[in-house]
């Protein structure tokens, strides 16, 4: 792929944007080119595909990710505030994400697929896992737990929305589900010093939403 100059990188967010409302499989490159007011030729200056695109997209969102979950673990107060600064960031993307774009990346897109993966199993693991280190040196989680299955519970429970089967019968929008399924998790692992936590920090999260 060439170096991406300012309309490549239009290109890019552009097909970013239309990926995360509609999801992968709906939206096509004439899609893409006709919301730019650009011809389809001018996006293959950039991209040799749709495939391509979609990798190059899942890059971005993936190192978007990494940025700001690395900023909320230096600015947060404590492993819970990490945590509530992680939710309001999730709040904010799934309020645009299209539930069906997972299970869009790993039917037609393996490749990118398999970035995700990577990001999901390596990297939010184990910012997961420091996340749990620091709160039990905290004394806001229990010291009882076992960090390499909880880790890997709540790297599933971040996912477990977007599965076909969980939003079956399942009438309300992505970002309430992901902030109960963060909330249960909580709950599941503090300690009685850290619930008062999760009572501040909660009450501070909802003035702001």
């Amino acid at each position: 792929m060439k170096e991406l100059n300012d309309t490549g990188k239009r290109v890019l967010l552009q097909a970013h944007d239309l990926f995360m409302q509609y999801g992968l499989k709906s939206v096509s490159m004439d899609d893409i080119a006709s919301k730019l007011g650009i011809s389809k030729k001018t996006i293959y200056l950039y991209f040799e595909d749709k495939e391509q695109l979609v990798a190059e997209v899942v890059k971005y969102i993936t190192e978007n990710n990494q940025q700001v979950c690395d900023a909320d673990s230096a600015n947060s107060e404590d492993a819970i505030h990490e945590i509530f600064l992680a939710m309001k960031q999730m709040s904010k993307l799934f309020q645009t994400m299209n539930p069906s774009i997972l299970f869009d990346l790993q039917k037609y897109y393996p490749k990118a697929f398999n970035h995700f993966l990577l990001h999901k199993n390596e990297y939010i693991y184990n910012k997961i896992k420091l996340n749990l280190i620091k709160g039990i040196k905290e004394n806001l989680y229990r010291d009882d737990l076992d960090l390499e299955i909880i880790s890997k519970l709540r790297v599933e429970c971040i996912v477990m929305p977007f599965s076909v089967e969980f939003q079956n019968n399942i009438k309300v929008d992505l970002v309430h589900i992901s902030q109960e399924i963060t909330t249960h998790f909580l709950h599941g692992i503090v300690s009685a010093k850290g619930l008062k936590q999760i009572l501040k920090h909660n009450k501070q999260f909802s003035k702001k939403q």
